[in-house]
């Protein structure tokens, strides 16, 4: 039987927490949008963290589905970029202390990973665990983002209306440390954005602001938010000019405004990950947009 907390090293200088709420996401697993991915690089490149606890990414990861990248300079090796799973921590724009958590998702041990992670929210003091992430959905990005709540316990979140029911879908260790650490008593809460599916495949900055506000709805926690904000409108202001300048685009993006009103007003009761009215598809559509954010960071000199 192996110990899992073989799978972690805690900092020599661990803190000393009063019930940290965890945050996490990992890369790997849907995230349309980018939203857990945008929110996490967010938080880190505006809060001040400090690592104070490491995964071992060697018995984790299956390194040839996913190579790092190595540097080769002239006539040698000179760099390699190992990945990183670990746990921050950061304080909020209050100067609240909280745990987040990121890297790579596991490729393997996910039984023993969980575990690891129970052990260390033990050991760390951990109150609440929260991941967020995206996924796509046939819905405009001219309305409000839908967000799927989801928790180990029901008094978790806000009573809400879920465009889904019982379904089977590839599962992931984000929603696994729910399942299991949640069966062992303890609060776990996840939060699924709703991306408009013809942006899932492009970085789509107000997911990552509509994760974080729902972050900051179930913990009190207060981020910093404004660069987020302005990205969003850039973005918004970008999506709108590659409209106006395509009829088709503008014609889809009106049947999906109509769908979108009409479900929400009650007359329909569809799905909305379904599309009732003829249109491009979201592939199609994500092409197009996909190609004019090219354009737009060739001209901008962005690469």
């Amino acid at each position: 039987m192996f110990d899992p907390t073989d799978l972690y090293r805690l900092a020599e200088d661990s803190p000393e927490l009063t019930d940290p709420v965890l945050l996490y996401h990992f890369d790997g697993f849907v995230d349309a949008g980018g939203a857990g991915r945008l929110a996490v690089g967010h938080l880190l490149a505006e809060l001040e963290h400090r690592v104070v606890a490491t995964f071992d990414v060697d018995r984790l990861l299956d390194y040839r589905s996913r190579r790092p990248i190595m540097t080769f300079d002239t006539d040698r090796w000179v760099d390699c970029e190992s990945p990183e799973l670990a746990v921050h921590l950061a304080h909020d724009s209050t100067g609240t202390p909280f745990l987040l958590m990121s890297g790579p998702e596991p490729d393997r041990e996910w039984e023993l990973f969980t575990r690891a992670v129970g052990a260390l929210v033990e050991e760390l003091g951990v109150s609440k665990m929260i991941t967020v992430h995206g996924i796509p959905m046939a819905v405009p990005h001219t309305r409000p983002l839908g967000v799927t709540a989801h928790a180990s316990r029901p008094d978790l979140i806000s009573p809400q209306t879920s465009s889904f029911g019982r379904v089977q879908v590839p599962g992931s260790v984000a929603a696994l440390l729910e399942l299991r650490l949640g069966a062992e008593g303890r609060d776990a809460v996840g939060y699924a954005v709703h991306v408009p599916h013809y942006l899932s495949q492009a970085e789509y900055p107000q997911s990552a602001v509509s994760a974080l506000e729902a972050v900051t709805r179930s913990t009190g926690l207060v981020f910093p938010m404004e660069s987020l904000h302005e990205a969003a409108e850039r973005t918004t202001a970008e999506i709108e000019e590659q409209i106006r300048s395509s009829t088709e685009l503008s014609t889809a993006i009106s049947g999906l405004e109509q769908q979108y009103d009409a479900f929400a007003g009650g007359a329909e009761r569809e799905n909305l990950i379904a599309e009732s009215t003829p249109m491009p598809t979201g592939d199609e559509l994500a092409a197009q947009f996909e190609q004019f954010l090219a354009e737009r960071d060739d001209r901008d000199g962005l690469g």
